[in-house]
């Protein structure tokens, strides 16, 4: 058996290990031969297609511990409308699907977000390939798995992010705002804020009134503490419902300066000294935390299985403190949002913090 395996999306911590752990069951557990695909579906669209032996990574224990993929990953290019050099647009799909042939595949493993499910789902289909999925994504936003590889190292970060901001927001009696990752859902946020004990909590599924929030912010101090930390999501809209862009990358919007606006604002509204750290893409490097290991090398085992017992179309989802799998169609079914009406909603609220409201017209994604 000939299987081979790809990053796909944003890069995350935690990619490496399940490279390991897809390697080291179809090696050591079923003496198959692991084919790492470069760059995505680009590296499969070239000829020939780009790929590299990884059997001889069956003994690198340092991937384990190593942030990012050592296959390299692409989060645009479309391969049903993929940009070409003079401005236009071409369906480059056959290739994708020849460069699956081409490399003598039995099966493939595609380590990806909704979107890139979504795109080898649909090539899967066309082009005969046998496909397991992996689901990754800092934003933890997928339907039907608890946790996504890279969601905990970013929480991790986003914390340790609040605990060194505290020191400096009481030394200088300032309002303190550290926006984080969350294109569609508010999990970072949240998790981080309750961990970090943030005093505002803003995210993307929630409603917001700016004279609400900055009394919030006047009772801290009346209630004699000098200081507040914010966390916001990225995505999170002005109180008008406008979104805060720094534009586009030619196929979908770049959110960023929420932080900086909510800081003019709060700072006008409170007359409290305010300052703004954007962690961008800190949250994706790094060293992977344990959890994400686990849930990484749990996940990669359990799709070389799944690739043995013939069970294509699947996706890897970790629920209820296990690994199971689950039908690929029931997962790209648009983000996973937060349940507004969940504990780690109520909890955030117990404990005081400020999160505003569930919107007035619900939102329609998955909030499990």
């Amino acid at each position: 058996m000939r299987i081979g395996v790809l990053t796909s999306g944003g890069d995350c911590a935690g990619l490496n290990a399940v490279i390991l752990a897809v390697v080291r069951r179809a090696v050591l557990g079923y003496g198959w031969d692991v084919v790492g695909i470069r760059q995505g579906t680009h590296g499969l669209m070239q000829d020939p297609p780009q790929a590299i032996d990884l059997n001889d990574q069956v003994n690198s224990d340092g991937l384990l511990r190593l942030g990012g993929t050592i296959l390299g990953t692409v989060n645009k290019g479309d391969p049903f409308h993929y940009p070409m050099p003079d401005g236009s647009f071409a369906d480059r799909s056959s290739e994708v699907i020849e460069g699956y042939h081409k490399l003598g595949l039995d099966a493939l493993i595609g380590i990806g977000g909704d979107g890139s499910m979504a795109i080898l789902h649909r090539l899967a289909k066309m082009g005969g390939i046998n496909l397991v999925g992996i689901p990754k994504t800092v934003d933890n936003d997928l339907a039907q798995t608890e946790y996504s590889i890279g969601f905990t190292t970013a929480v991790n970060v986003a914390t340790d992010a609040l605990d060194r901001l505290q020191p400096t927001a009481a030394s200088h009696e300032r309002i303190m705002i550290l926006e984080v990752m969350g294109r569609d859902a508010g999990h970072i946020a949240l998790f981080a804020g309750v961990a970090g004990g943030a005093d505002v909590i803003l995210i993307p599924e929630m409603d917001y009134d700016l004279d609400e929030l900055s009394q919030h912010c006047l009772n801290i101090r009346k209630s004699g503490r000098n200081h507040a930390l914010v966390i916001v999501a990225e995505a999170v809209k002005r109180d008008d419902g406008s979104a805060v862009t720094l534009g586009d990358d030619g196929q979908k919007v770049r959110y960023g300066g929420i932080g900086h606006w909510l800081a003019d604002e709060l700072g006008a509204r409170t007359g409290w000294e305010t300052r703004v750290t954007v962690l961008g893409h800190v949250q994706r490097g790094g060293t992977p935390s344990p959890r994400d290991r686990v849930i990484a090398s749990a996940f990669g085992v359990h799709a070389v299985d799944l690739i043995a017992e013939k069970k294509f179309d699947r996706v890897c989802a970790w629920q209820q403190r296990k690994v199971v799998d689950v039908a690929m169609e029931d997962v790209i079914v648009g983000p996973r949002l937060v349940d507004t009406e969940g504990t780690m909603v109520s909890t955030a609220k117990g404990l005081g913090a400020y999160m505003g409201h569930p919107p007035k017209v619900a939102r329609t994604a998955k909030t499990v």
